[in-house]
């Protein structure tokens, strides 16, 4: 849902058939604003439609820590709260690890650094002889700057310490639970949420990160990855990652909705947290530790190793 009020909004719906023992890709909807129906009633009227259980989104469900606290405010550096001091103190022993090792015997650092650095992550991810305790230059950086309670949640940095390097590598970006979200996006939803099902349950998840665990799962290729933000070859690629999707997750796509997922990047999108959602029903997914306030932003990290 992320983008502008008057943007096309893509929803997908995946379900399961027992009988045939596949999943298939039901419904796609494009929610817009048109004569004699807004958007917001399109939404409200397919999710009722359709009966639908679980509804994964692509922006935040939860706030940052500032936003629900009642306390006599010291600072963001001194921010009580204990799931920032308990983030915080993971960044300092991480950057005093990193340290410790430099200082000990800074030769083999550098060589293990400088070998790091030579990795192509894009064509050799599941190969990598990884140093566990060495921080990468990207990372490190990311660490200096800290969080901020007023911004990012704890779930920030739990993405940042399991994905910074891999979302940089592959999509030259970084996780930031507000850095793609505009306020009208937010509001508009929290007016829409009111009017939804009440046995309705609302997950969290992220396009990029589904693509880096479907890579890692040897599901999709990394050229692939690379080329779907392309104007030439970003149809062909996202084609070739939904063909291998099809292929290993057992998933029937109709063409007609093939050709709008192909087509039109945000319906790509949607269609990748529908394998959150599927993830949901299998229970594969990731769990998050308690320090990241996973129930509060349901946030879904698939998995495709099982």
């Amino acid at each position: 849902m992320k983008g502008g009020r008057k943007d096309k909004f893509f929803f997908c719906l995946l379900e399961y058939y027992a009988d045939s023992g596949r999943w298939f890709l039901r419904s796609f909807l494009q929610a817009k604003d048109e004569e004699g129906i807004s958007g917001d009633e399109a939404i409200r009227s397919w999710i009722e439609k359709f009966d639908i259980e679980h509804l994964v989104l692509d922006f935040p469900l939860s706030s940052p820590p500032c936003h629900s606290c009642q306390l006599e405010c010291p600072g963001s550096d001194s921010c009580p709260v204990e799931s920032v001091t308990k983030v915080r103190e993971i960044m300092n022993s991480l950057k005093e690890e990193d340290a410790r090792l430099a200082k000990e015997n800074p030769k083999k650092y550098e060589q293990e650094r400088n070998h790091d650095d030579e990795f192509d992550f894009c064509k050799d991810i599941l190969a990598k002889e990884t140093h566990e305790h060495m921080l990468s230059r990207s990372f490190k950086r990311r660490l200096k700057k800290g969080i901020l309670p007023y911004w990012n949640r704890p779930l920030d940095f739990f993405l940042w310490f399991n994905y910074y390097d891999q979302l940089l590598d592959l999509f030259n970006s970084s996780y930031d639970s507000f850095g793609n979200t505009s306020l009208m996006i937010q509001s508009r939803f929290s007016y829409l949420r009111r009017h939804l099902p009440s046995g309705l349950e609302l997950f969290e998840g992220n396009s990029q990160l589904t693509l880096i665990e479907l890579l890692r799962s040897k599901i999709i290729q990394s050229r692939d990855i690379q080329n779907i933000n392309d104007i030439e070859l970003g149809a062909e690629a996202r084609l070739n990652i939904i063909k291998r999707i099809e292929k290993y997750l057992n998933i029937f796509i109709y063409d007609q909705d093939l050709e709008i997922i192909c087509k039109h990047p945000r319906a790509f999108d949607s269609f990748l947290m529908t394998l959150s959602g599927q993830n949901i029903h299998l229970k594969q997914n990731r769990e998050l530790p308690d320090w990241a306030e996973a129930d509060q932003c349901r946030f879904i990290i698939p998995s495709f190793l099982g």
